[in-house]
């Protein structure tokens, strides 16, 4: 079996899932840190020649990583593409059991059970927060409606102010996230990497919570350690399950 990913996530999940099969990732593919494949450029924009030259026999991707004109190049030239839609944590699951089958998976890896198991009754919050969750800055960009990253933060107590929004990652000016009624701010590492002197400036008088973006928004083997580890961050900033 050779697969190929188009996927952060999926390639740490195909990795350490099931050992050997990947031949191919995107420069994105950080983890697992001694990952030694072919790199094929971008989640945006991918060498579609160059994933056509490692013979694949499965291309995984997603719809919202991954752009459809690519995909359907690699289907023309004859190579199965498995695409993924995630946009909760019950269907990160699901998608994650599909995708390391179709790579030849034997079992369901430990790291998933314990996925399931971690998520199945998230600690209940003493009181709910909303925040706005940002994602780019210049032009400021947050979480809108339907995201994983928002069901994540929604599952640990924090409501995304722009859940209902028209768009799934509106473009909002930062004089309207400031006055927006949310009394959080969530800033993630990716994919704009915010750090304590660069985000937190643009919102005086909010807590502001700085997470690891692979924890909010990687569906991987991260699943795992996410409640723990994101909700003791929103804790300390005054939000989430105990606060």
């Amino acid at each position: 079996m050779r697969v190929v990913s188009l996927v952060p996530s999926l390639t740490e999940a195909v990795a350490v899932s099931v050992p050997g099969v990947l031949v191919g990732a995107t420069d994105w593919c950080s983890h697992p840190a001694d990952l030694d494949v072919t790199r094929i450029g971008g989640t945006k924009n991918p060498d579609v020649d160059a994933v056509v030259r490692l013979a694949p026999d499965l291309v995984v991707a997603n719809e919202e990583e991954n752009r459809e004109p690519d995909l359907a190049a690699l289907r023309d030239a004859g190579v199965e593409v498995l695409v993924t839609e995630v946009r909760d944590v019950p269907g990160a699951l699901r998608e994650l059991d599909r995708v390391l089958a179709a790579c030849g998976a034997p079992t369901r890896p430990r790291w998933l059970d314990e996925a399931e198991a971690a998520w199945a009754e998230p600690s209940a919050p003493a009181r709910r927060r909303t925040a706005v969750v940002p994602v780019w800055r210049r032009p400021w960009m947050v979480l809108g409606r339907d995201t994983f990253a928002g069901d994540v933060l929604a599952r640990l107590g924090v409501d995304n102010a722009y859940a209902h929004h028209a768009d799934r990652y509106p473009r909002i000016p930062v004089t309207e996230l400031a006055a927006s009624g949310a009394d959080l701010v969530v800033l993630p590492d990716e994919p704009y990497r915010f750090t304590p002197d660069d985000g937190p400036e643009a919102f005086p008088g909010l807590p502001c919570a700085l997470v690891d973006g692979r924890l909010l928004t990687w569906y991987g083997p991260s699943l795992a350690e996410a409640p723990a580890r994101l909700g003791a961050v929103l804790r300390a900033a005054g939000a989430g399950p105990g606060a």
